[in-house]
C-alpha cells in the first residue's frame, strides 16, 4: 500500500522546499517527490533523510555506566575498559544479546537514525565453545531487527588473534575468534536469517583491525566481501599503532592501503590517530571513514581531523558505537565540538555554503548510505525511504527554517526533537516513539536485572 506524506519543508538534494508531497511505493522506495504540492496525507513537520548508524556494537549498551571506576592501573585508558567489556560479555547469552540489541535498535530509531551497520563480533559461547548453529549470536541481531524494523547492514566480524603478533586469543577474545575456513562457515550460516528480513537489509563483512587479523585473513575477508562493504577499526589508540609499526614497519593507514585496494566498499572506523598523509590517503580513496565522537570521547580515542579531512573532499559517516548515549543530533554536536576545542575557534565544519549542521548532516547522509551499502542518502525517487520528521511543535525550532533548522537540532536537539521515522518504507516511529516500546523496554529491563552484578 503506498503512503502520502506531506512535509510543511523538506531538505531535497537542490536544497529546502516548501508543501513537499512525498509519496512511498508498497516496496519500500520513494516513488515520487513533488515541491509545492497541496497538502494530502500525512501531515509531517521539516523533512529530511534519515541517516544511518555505520557502526554498533550493540551489546556494549548494556554496560553504560559500569565503567567510570578506577581501577589499579595507575592511568585509566580504552585498555583498562576493554578489560572490563570482556569481563561484561562474559555473562552474556543469546536472548540477552537479542534484548539488548532490540532495545539499542529502537533508540537509534527514535533517535532519527533509519539503519545500522552492526559491527557484529560476538560469536561463540563463553570459553569459546562454539553453538551448534554457527551464526545463532548473528541470527539474534536479525531477529531484533525484524523487531524493530529496523534497516540492518549486517558486518560478522573476523577476529584471528590476540595481537599484531600473532599470538593466541586471550580469555576475554575467545568468544570473537574464527579461523578464516569458520568465518566463512559463519557467514553463510548467517544469510538464512538475514534473507528473512525486509528486502533492504544488507551484508558486509568486518576484518576487526590490524591487531585482530593477519595479512592472510585481511586479504581473505575481502575476498568473501564481493561488492558488499567492508569495514574495520583502524588508527584508533595509540598504543595500536605503536604495534602495527613494530610488526610492519608502517602505520596504520599505510599497511593497509598497501594490502588492499582501498574503496569506496570501505569504511574505516574512528582514524583518531592518524597522520596528514594517512588522512589525505583516506581522503583520496573514496572510502567512508566512520566516525563515533560520543565513544571517542567515552574512551579517550583523540580527535579525528575532520575539518582537514572534509575540506579535501574526505567522506564521513556517523556511528554510536559502544551506545552508551544513542542521539544523532548529540553525535553531529560532539564531532563538531571536538574541532573547536581542538583549534579553538566556532563553526569549524561550515562551509562558505553551509551552515554547521547542513554540511555536518549532509555528508554523514551520503556517508552513511554508502558504508550501510544502502541506497538513500537523500529524498528523491528511487531511494529507500529512510525519513526523518522534525516536530514543528519543538520549542527551540520556533521560528526556524532552511539549514537553521539543522543547526538547531545539532546543538540544542535530542530524540524530543525526532516525531515520525521511516526505514525503507515502515513506520518505525510514530509521534516521538516507537510501537513497541513497551514490550522491547520490559526485555531489556529483565536482561539488565539478570546482569546487574556481571562486572
Amino acid at each position: 500500500m503506498n503512503q502520502v506524506l506531506h512535509a510543511a519543508t523538506a531538505l531535497l538534494p537542490d536544497g529546502w522546499h516548501a508543501d513537499v508531497r512525498i509519496e512511498i511505493g508498497a516496496d519500500g522506495h520513494i516513488t515520487a517527490v513533488t515541491p509545492g504540492a497541496p497538502a494530502e496525507g500525512l501531515r509531517i513537520g521539516p523533512a529530511l533523510s534519515a541517516p544511518a548508524n555505520l557502526h554498533s556494537h550493540a551489546f556494549q549498551r548494556a554496560m553504560a555506566g559500569l565503567s567510570e571506576r578506577r581501577g589499579p592501573d595507575p592511568r585509566d585508558s580504552f585498555w583498562t575498559w576493554r578489560r572490563l567489556m570482556f569481563r561484561f560479555l562474559d555473562q552474556l547469552t543469546p536472548d540477552d544479546v537479542q534484548a539488548i540489541a532490540a532495545f539499542v535498535q529502537m533508540e537509534m530509531l527514535e533517535s532519527g537514525f533509519a539503519s545500522v551497520a552492526e559491527f557484529h563480533y560476538l560469536h561463540h559461547a563463553p570459553g569459546g565453545a562454539g553453538y551448534d548453529d554457527p551464526a545463532e549470536m548473528a541470527g539474534r541481531i536479525c531477529a531484533a531487527a525484524a523487531q524493530t524494523g529496523i534497516g540492518l547492514t549486517l558486518l560478522p566480524v573476523l577476529y584471528q588473534v590476540g595481537g599484531r603478533d600473532g599470538r593466541a586469543l586471550g580469555p576475554g577474545q575467545v568468544r570473537f575468534g574464527n579461523d578464516v575456513d569458520g568465518f566463512a562457515r559463519l557467514m553463510a550460516a548467517a544469510r538464512p536469517a538475514l534473507d528473512a528480513l525486509p528486502r533492504d537489509a544488507r551484508m558486509g563483512v568486518a576484518p576487526h583491525s590490524l591487531r585482530a587479523v593477519t595479512d592472510d585473513g585481511l586479504h581473505a575477508a575481502t575476498a568473501m566481501a564481493g561488492i558488499g562493504p567492508i569495514h574495520m577499526h583502524l588508527a584508533e589508540q595509540t598504543a595500536e599503532v605503536e604495534e602495527v609499526q613494530a610488526a610492519t614497519g608502517a602505520r596504520p593507514v599505510e599497511h593497509l592501503f598497501a594490502q588492499v585496494p582501498v574503496d569506496d566498499r570501505w569504511c574505516l572506523i574512528h582514524c583518531t590517530q592518524i597522520e596528514p598523509h594517512e588522512r589525505d590517503m583516506l581522503a583520496r580513496s573514496g572510502a567512508v571513514a566512520g566516525l563515533c565522537p560520543i565513544t571517542e570521547s567515552s574512551l579517550g580515542d583523540g580527535i579525528f581531523d575532520g575539518v582537514a579531512y572534509a575540506d579535501a573532499g574526505g567522506r564521513f559517516g556517523i556511528g554510536s558505537d559502544s551506545n552508551i548515549r544513542i542521539s544523532l543530533p548529540e553525535e553531529m554536536r560532539t564531532l563538531e565540538y571536538s574541532q573547536r576545542l581542538r583549534d579553538r575557534g566556532r563553526a569549524m565544519l561550515a562551509s562558505a555554503d553551509h551552515s554547521t549542521g547542513r554540511r555536518i548532516f549532509d555528508i554523514a547522509a551520503a556517508g552513511g548510505a554508502q558504508a550501510a551499502a544502502r541506497g538513500t542518502g537523500t529524498i528523491a525517487p528511487g531511494q529507500w525511504a529512510d525519513l526523518l520528521a522534525l516536530n514543528a511543535d519543538a520549542t527551540d525550532l520556533i521560528g526556524r527554517s532552511g539549514d537553521t533548522l539543522l543547526d538547531t537540532f545539532m546543538t540544542c536537539g535530542d530524540t524530543r526533537m525526532v516525531a515520525h521515522v521511516w526505514s525503507a518504507g515502515r513506520h518505525v516511529v510514530e509521534d516521538g516513539a516507537h510501537p513497541r516500546r513497551a514490550a522491547i523496554t520490559r526485555a531489556y529491563r529483565d536482561t539488565l536485572t539478570r546482569l546487574k552484578d556481571a562486572l
